[in-house]
């Protein structure tokens, strides 16, 4: 028996692919990778030694189902069909509903939120049980994603929100690096110099809010010198609304995927 398949060679199929691979949670050849395309299946075979690549779905004692929303349901069911074993769905807006109505009754199906971010190992992914889903299989899914980053548990009614903040979240973040290296310019920097220091910034803030005991408004009042630099430049971004922004941003993002799971 196949330890576990993963249905969908793309990105963060392969990301998921080489996390589990890295982490030691099992060899390349434990796992099997279903993908349509010769192509794909070909390169992947070759980046990962020992993998075995199939064009339809076997039995398994676990899926990872990461193709396109639209086709998630109907590979549930053929994952099913097939003896795939527990299903974990990294589809953005297919919901528990329809991934259970695709399996069928008794299945355990688990839901996942993740984020680009774990295409390098540093990921954000929330998970949800569905009715049939123990704690075997929600550990199951933990390690699985946590091989790429973080995990958190949470039901299936936050999922939306943990799409408007983690899920489009790192859209946000590149939106600020771009505007940040667009100001380095017209200061007079030049753009590799300016995206240098903008990339170096983000990295080593968002290092210093993790491995810091305070939290991010406290490690903000600590580089803000009254009456320095760093006050203009947050009573500028304070004046300009940014922080509300970045507030409707988010629960916009939350709202556009109550609508998608809704089928709007």
């Amino acid at each position: 028996m196949v330890r576990l398949q993963l249905i969908g060679g793309g990105k963060m199929g392969e990301a998921l692919l080489s996390g589990v691979i890295a982490s030691g949670w099992c060899p390349a050849s434990d796992i099997v990778v279903v993908e349509l395309s010769a192509t794909r299946r070909a390169d992947l075979e070759a980046a990962h030694p020992g993998l075995v690549t199939a064009d339809r779905p076997g039995p398994a004692d676990g899926t990872i189902l990461a193709v396109k929303p639209a086709d998630t349901p109907g590979m549930a069911r053929d994952a099913a069909a097939a003896g795939g074993g527990a299903l974990l769905s990294i589809a953005a807006g297919v919901t528990l509903a329809q991934l259970e109505s695709g399996a069928g009754d008794g299945v355990p199906v688990v839901r996942a939120m993740p984020n680009t971010p774990s295409l390098v190992g540093r990921g954000a992914a929330a998970i949800s049980a569905g009715r049939w889903a123990d704690d075997d299989t929600m550990a199951w899914a933990e390690t699985l994603l946590g091989s790429v980053g973080l995990v958190v548990r949470v039901p299936e009614s936050a999922l939306d929100a943990v799409t408007g903040l983690s899920g489009s979240g790192p859209a946000y973040v590149f939106l600020i690096a771009e505007a940040l290296v667009e100001a380095g310019v017209v200061c007079g920097l030049p753009r590799d110099i300016a995206e240098a220091l903008a990339v170096q910034t983000l990295l080593g803030s968002a290092t210093l809010l993790d491995q810091s005991d305070d939290g991010a408004a406290a490690l903000r009042a600590a580089v803000t010198s009254p009456g320095g630099t760093t006050a203009a430049a947050l009573r500028v971004l304070e004046q300009q609304g940014v922080r509300a922004a970045i507030i409707d941003a988010v629960v916009a993002a939350r709202d556009r995927s109550v609508e998608m799971g809704a089928g709007s």
